[in-house]
């Protein structure tokens, strides 16, 4: 799959509307009961951007990015400005935010995770610089962070028994889900973008 490692400028993102989507299927039977299941162990996120872009210039910038990216091929990352944090979005991030996993003396890499609940959320872009981790609540600098994949590596595999948390921000993987984008001219020096679809990209 095509990424680019580069995030929408924030600017270009103000006015954006975005949420969650599952898929569940329901399948209801003579007896009027129902079964329900989902293909999808993760909800998938889309967003609507453009909407609060006003002037030529900000309008030119988000079609430059458009280009940049060729449409709906290559993938990018979006400041969810809702849910970036490891913690709410009022906090900061602490190193003991998230559980990362548990230490068995011979694994040194471990994969950044976001609780939902009870469900796990892969964290695949983490803002580079902001990962911060702690064995047994101990915060600890020994670590190695690959931005592109969200997996954290130990200098010396963590302890059987030992508890791993980790706090970060993040960018959610996502292309444009258009190959088109419109603008209309509304003045000399203001211009109306069509909201663009974005849909979070699986990682």
């Amino acid at each position: 799959m095509s990424f680019h490692e580069v995030r929408l400028p924030a600017r270009l993102a103000f006015g954006s509307t975005g949420g969650v989507e599952r898929r569940t299927e329901v399948v209801t039977l003579a007896s009027g009961f129902e079964r329900r299941s989902t293909p999808w162990a993760h909800g998938r996120r889309r967003y609507l951007i453009g909407a609060g872009v006003r002037s030529l210039d900000d309008a030119a910038a988000l079609v430059a990015f458009f280009e940049g990216r060729r449409g709906r091929l290559h993938g990018f990352r979006f400041r969810d400005f809702a849910d970036f944090k490891s913690c709410p979005p009022s906090g900061s991030v602490s190193p003991t935010d998230q559980p990362l996993g548990v230490g068995d003396g011979a694994a040194t890499t471990f994969a950044l995770t976001k609780a939902y609940a009870d469900l796990a959320r892969p964290i695949a872009k983490p803002v580079a610089g902001t990962v911060r981790v702690a064995v047994d609540g101990i915060e600890t600098g020994d670590i190695s962070v690959d931005a592109a994949t969200g997996r954290v590596t130990f200098a010396a595999a963590p302890g059987s028994g030992a508890l791993l948390t980790a706090g970060f921000e993040f960018d959610t993987p996502v292309r444009f889900d258009t190959d088109r984008i419109d603008v209309t001219l509304e003045s000399f020096d203001a211009g109306r973008v069509v909201a663009a679809p974005l849909i979070e990209l699986r990682i």
